[in-house]
């Protein structure tokens, strides 16, 4: 298993691909999920590798076989963003292709926002209009988390990702302290900074996400894609998606 370090953690990761490949792509993962789990059992390190991309994937601070405090300033997202430029610098990558899943895109699209001239194209998945919504009920994510039995959990949302965290065996306290940790304000007007080749992907049936024309409306020259019949989980394994994320980096997505 490798490793790299970022703000002093130790962050595990994969390659693959071919190593001398001219371009390179960065995959951040979603909540309580992990590398393995999001990327490689869905197939993406198979189909990355196919067309030739370098790829690196790795487990966010708080998952998987990364370190996890418990200390919600820990996780501050613009720190989470700079954990993927660790990453490049570590494996001697200037510029990479970033795709995120759910978190994983507020992550990239924070990393956008911090260092846009290293980024190639950028791909984030499992998010849409919603993004814009006044937030959730505060903490309730955290709450869910540290509950002592998903029966307490009320909320069906807040329960699914409960039970996927104690499938995946995660920590669930780091994972509460993830949930708590700040994070860089993501707007309609912030976003209109962003100036990378953006795509926005959601699926029909994502009521996490809402559609996603609504955030690409708001990242100047963004494309939108709706994968249909999928929900919040299910699109991630689709092989739409993965058809379109390429299609987008090789300049065929109109």
């Amino acid at each position: 298993m490798a490793h790299f370090t970022s703000d002093g953690l130790e962050l595990a990761y994969d390659e693959f691909g071919p190593a001398d490949a001219r371009k390179a792509i960065v995959l951040v993962h979603g909540f309580s999920a992990n590398r393995h789990e999001n990327w490689k059992r869905m197939g993406w390190y198979d189909a990355i590798a196919a067309k030739g991309l370098r790829g690196f994937a790795f487990d966010n601070r708080g998952h998987g076989e990364s370190a996890k405090p418990h200390d919600p300033a820990r996780y501050d997202r613009e720190a989470m963003a700079r954990d993927v430029f660790a990453l490049m610098d570590h494996a001697g990558v200037e510029r990479a292709h970033v795709l995120g899943f759910s978190m994983g895109s507020h992550i990239a699209l924070t990393a956008a926002l911090v260092d846009p001239g290293r980024i190639d194209h950028l791909v984030v998945a499992g998010v849409g209009a919603r993004m814009f919504d006044p937030p959730r009920a505060e903490g309730a994510m955290a709450e869910a988390m540290e509950a002592a039995s998903p029966d307490d959990i009320a909320d069906p949302m807040l329960k699914s990702f409960r039970h996927f965290a104690d499938e995946q065996k995660e920590d669930r306290l780091a994972l509460a302290a993830c949930s708590r940790g700040p994070r860089l304000a993501l707007t309609r007007d912030s976003l209109m900074a962003i100036r990378r080749p953006t795509l926005v992907v959601a699926g029909a049936r994502d009521q996490l996400a809402g559609p996603p024309q609504g955030l690409a409306e708001a990242i100047p020259g963004a494309k939108a894609a709706t994968l249909p019949g999928c929900d919040h989980f299910s699109c991630i394994g689709h092989p739409m998606f993965k058809a379109t994320v390429f299609d987008f980096f090789d300049g065929w997505l109109e």
